[in-house]
């Protein structure tokens, strides 16, 4: 029997100017320009202790910049000045704005450092969304 798997195709790589609201599956490499802890509470009830940590980081790259919510073990890669591959990505919408963010279905990997400078007069988490229903 002949092995008919497909090869592995390239992933298709994203600019942060590109993204747009509900979208997901993006592959983005960005530097991160700042780091801010949001949430980090713990919790001793139950089987195994938990901590529960959410920072949000401005990322971006030579296009704009944008709001990613980094989880749990994410936050510790999140150090500015470093560059990051964000695979998978979807964009979640907070208060009608755009946050980028990776889950388990995705990944974050420390890459070496970018050679863009990041743009950071253009920010995507600044223009507001509105959900409008659209009659057929």
């Amino acid at each position: 029997m002949a092995d008919t798997k497909p090869g592995l195709r390239k992933p298709a790589f994203t600019k942060v100017d590109q993204l747009r609201p509900g979208t997901s599956g993006h592959n983005v490499t960005v530097k991160i320009v700042s780091t801010k802890m949001v949430l980090q509470k713990g919790r001793a009830d139950g089987p195994q202790a938990r901590q529960m940590r959410i920072s949000e980081c401005v990322v971006g790259d030579e296009t704009g910049i944008v709001v990613f919510t980094a989880r749990n073990d994410q936050v510790d890669l999140m150090k500015e000045g470093t560059t990051v591959t964000l695979r998978n990505a979807k964009i979640d919408m907070y208060k009608g704005s755009m946050r980028l963010a990776v889950d388990k279905w995705g990944r974050v990997e420390v890459t070496e450092t970018a050679s863009f400078k990041v743009k950071e007069d253009t920010n995507m988490s600044l223009i507001e969304y509105e959900l409008v229903n659209a009659v057929e």
